[in-house]
């Protein structure tokens, strides 16, 4: 379904980050860290099964590290070793305790209450070329959740609080380049930052940064432009930083380079000295006649190389991809390159089922993928700072993302966060607005988030003026604290109270930042409260929120809507709602956590894709209620639409806007059949049928060509059919997973949001059962050329595989 959105710019993104990997071989390289590390818990309360820490006086003197994991000389032979990211919070068997921030984590066993299992030690040995040793180096962390303190052959490199902001630290004056060096993290998630699953662990990409001394400074590249006309101006603000021991001279210059490569714009040469330990930002622009916009639906990139030159030497060189796009937000509404565009977005967090925060780079454009085939145009981080990866997949696909700072605060710690988050995610034309924070109870309404949030926006305009900032509010008609100084106001639902304040501050563009919250369980059609099931139409809502319908047609019908955010595109650990145990997860996504849709799903479909859309729910298996009345929902965007049963019309109804069709009908085994008619006059229809009983698996992959880098994925969803090949919507058969070739299986799932079935399995044999006729694995690639088979089995049913090839990531031509 979603490969329509993917081929064309998931091989070119490839392609340009195998490229920014090595950039000009011996001038910069970042370098994939991911593997070879080893791991194990260590223990938050009994220092003795936490490897000495806490008892061995680390900081009495520099690189001591007698007595502990973090000495180069630790015996770290039965550790675990693994690959990163890695999530060991999702490895953990589910735990039933009436903590309440342990329900909203997910029910794993994460946090203060168990010492055992939130303490988590990385050991990480490499050796660097003694060619190198006049260059400079640095270890970057993309994520860490949480506190993180790294050492690198006993010195203490510092400590990263943050569990979703990324850092790097510079290592050269202690890397030894005629021995192994040991890199060590020390992770300590005993703290919780949110009140949703969060994960443990290196969970997110890890790179060594190799450059010269002369060179940019992290982040400190910032490439925005203006359109004017038939040309553009690209504004290149490089900072660049001399870390030698000497006086530098040297050039700075920047080229701009098309899809294809050629290059279509170069900015004179400046020239720059810089004494030693100075650093220094020179301006730069370039004019690009008659531009590629970039859009949502031509999300065009173009690269910005930005190099330093000394003499005619190159001694540092980026390569930054970048949309050339113009974005104004007023009152009336969000302008893309001048074009209205109502936002129809949605808030994620980060976790997948089967591998919790632990996302391989393809499984953001998967999701991204899945969004934009439901029609969604907008992604809000909720609330966190994004991965890189996921911006790049925005970026490639044309997804605009609302970026989110995790909480209101001016101290030190979370300004240094903030400028972070601005500075890594600054040049991604799909960034549209930053938003300072989310539903800060003890500070939105006084005078200390008024002047916390005056604060941040002057930071957020003086790093970045080409964007503004939202604030996502759950208060009403609520204008003190925050409200009177954040540009767009954000409403977290109470979405009957935004005409009103429209009135009051007519000149406030107005944003739905969480909207809808519908809880329902894909597959299910009554409430079930021993399993903790909800029906799966837009039926329920909590308190605090709304259903689809009734936010929706409110958002399309006024301008004074910029549009919104439904919580959530898919469903997520933690939080589980409106019931706890045995509910582990939520129930607010429009998908289930493996990116199944939900029959709401296709209501948003119906009225944010422009294409032909008809949808029949539920399905038409009712064993034992024949001659029972069953409702029976149409969600279409066609003019009319009648229903058929056994081929008997059963009437003919006009589709209101915004809304869906309901029938009453007695159930009789057999075709139920709706058929729509389009304004144009086109005539669409959906099919549900009465189907047999399981006798085969159908695998259905997200690809079939992989990459051969170790790190490249695939989604293989698993469904069961009948003998006549029609998908069987009631099955819950368990699967076995079995994987031939140079691959592993690195996560099952099934959307059930009450099972307790694990998503990993360390040893024995890979499982899941059906929920509702539905499965899924995933699969991680090896770095070995040739077929990976995967074969699919369960009892009474016939054995499936599917073969994928496994190509040389070098290879020309390859459609991933």
């Amino acid at each position: 379904m979603i490969k329509s959105f993917l081929c064309p710019f998931l091989f070119s993104v490839l392609l340009f980050a195998a490229g920014s990997q090595g950039f000009a071989q011996g001038v910069r390289e970042k370098i994939n860290f991911n593997e070879g590390w080893k791991f194990h818990f260590g223990n938050a309360n009994d220092p003795t099964k936490d490897f000495n820490y806490g008892i061995a006086n680390l900081f009495a003197k520099s690189g001591k590290a007698e007595r502990t994991a973090i000495e180069n000389k630790f015996d770290d032979a039965n550790w675990r070793s693994l690959q990163l990211p890695h999530d060991w919070a999702v490895e953990l068997p589910f735990v039933n305790t009436d903590n309440i921030d342990v329900k909203d984590h997910g029910y794993k066993p994460v946090g203060g209450l168990f010492p055992e299992t939130s303490i988590g030690w990385y050991r990480k040995h490499f050796s660097v070329n003694a060619a190198d040793s006049g260059k400079r180096f640095a270890v970057q962390f993309d994520g860490i959740f949480r506190d993180a303190k790294v050492w690198i052959n006993g010195y203490y490199l510092g400590t990263n609080e943050s569990g979703y902001v990324g850092f790097t630290r510079d290592i050269t004056d202690y890397i030894d380049f005629h021995h192994e060096n040991v890199m060590v993290v020390r992770v300590d998630a005993t703290q919780y930052e949110g009140w949703f699953y969060e994960g443990a662990g290196i969970y997110r990409n890890t790179w060594l940064l190799k450059y010269n001394n002369v060179h940019f400074a992290e982040d400190g590249v910032f490439v925005h432009s203006k359109v004017e006309g038939t040309q553009a101006n690209v504004y290149v603000e490089s900072t660049v930083k001399n870390e030698g021991f000497s006086e530098k001279e040297f050039a700075v210059l920047a080229n701009i380079l098309d899809r294809n490569g050629n290059t279509i714009g170069q900015t004179s040469e400046s020239h720059v000295v810089l004494q030693a330990g100075e650093s220094r930002t020179v301006k730069q622009v370039v004019v690009v006649s008659s531009p590629k916009l970039w859009s949502i639906e031509q999300p065009y990139l173009y690269r910005v190389v930005p190099v330093i030159k000394s003499g005619d030497e190159i001694i540092d060189k980026q390569t930054i991809l970048f949309g050339i796009r113009t974005v104004e937000i007023k009152a009336n509404g969000v302008f893309l390159n001048g074009k209205h565009i109502k936002i129809k977005g949605t808030n994620n967090h980060q976790d997948h089922a089967g591998i919790g925060s632990a996302l391989p780079d393809y499984m953001q454009y998967y999701r991204i993928g899945l969004l934009k085939e439901m029609g969604s145009n907008a992604y809000r981080a909720s609330h966190h700072a994004p991965t890189p990866e996921l911006l790049d997949a925005c970026d490639s696909l044309g997804m605009l993302v609302l970026d989110e700072q995790r909480l209101l605060n001016s101290s030190p710690e979370y300004m240094d966060q903030f400028d972070r988050l601005i500075k890594k995610d600054r040049n991604h034309p799909s960034v549209f607005l930053w938003s300072i924070g989310n539903e800060e109870g003890y500070a939105q309404t006084n005078s200390f988030g008024k002047r916390i949030a005056q604060t941040l926006l002057a930071r957020q305009k003086e790093l970045d003026p080409t964007r503004t900032s939202t604030y996502a509010a759950d208060l009403a008609n609520v204008f003190t604290g925050i409200n009177e100084v954040i540009p767009v106001r954000g409403f977290n639902y109470r979405q009957f109270a935004v005409a009103d304040y429209h009135k009051a501050h007519p000149d406030q563009p107005l944003l739905g930042t969480e909207m809808g919250s519908t809880v329902t369980t894909r597959g299910i059609y009554e409430k079930d409260t021993i399993n903790a099931y909800v029906p799966d139409q837009d039926l329920t809502a909590p308190w605090w929120a709304s259903r689809a319908e009734e936010w929706w047609p409110l958002a399309a019908e006024n301008d004074f809507w910029l549009g919104g955010f439904i919580w959530t595109g898919f469903d997520y650990r933690g939080e589980p709602t409106p019931y706890i145990w045995p509910n582990i997860s939520s129930h607010f996504g429009v998908m289930d956590a493996c990116g199944f849709p939900k029959n709401i799903y296709y209501y948003y479909q119906s009225w944010w894709r422009d294409k032909d859309v008809i949808h029949i729910s539920p399905h038409w298996n009712w064993t034992g209620k024949e001659n029972q009345l069953i409702k029976v929902w149409v969600n279409s965007n066609a003019k009319q639409v009648e229903l058929f049963l056994n081929g008997k019309s059963l009437g003919k109804k006009e589709m209101p806007a915004n809304k869906h069709l309901e029938w009453m009908v007695t159930y009789k085994p057999g075709t139920l059949k709706a058929v729509g008619y389009t304004a144009e006059g086109r005539k669409i229809e959906a099919i549900r049928e009465t189907t047999g009983t399981p006798t085969a698996l159908v695998l259905t992959p997200s690809k079939t060509v992989l990459l051969a880098n170790g790190q490249d994925a695939v989604v293989v969803n698993v469904s069961a059919v009948d003998s006549k090949g029609r998908e069987v919507a009631i099955a819950n058969n368990q699967v076995q997973f079995k994987l031939d070739g140079d691959a592993k299986l690195i996560g099952v799932g099934n959307g059930d949001p009450s099972s307790h079935e694990p998503d990993t399995f360390l040893s024995g044999n890979w499982q899941r059962k059906l929920f509702n006729g539905k499965c899924q694995v995933i699969i991680q690639t090896g770095k070995s050329v040739g077929t990976v088979k995967l074969t699919t089995t369960s009892d009474g049913l016939k054995t499936n595989t599917v073969t994928f090839s496994v190509a040389d990531v070098t290879e020309k031509g390859i459609n991933p």
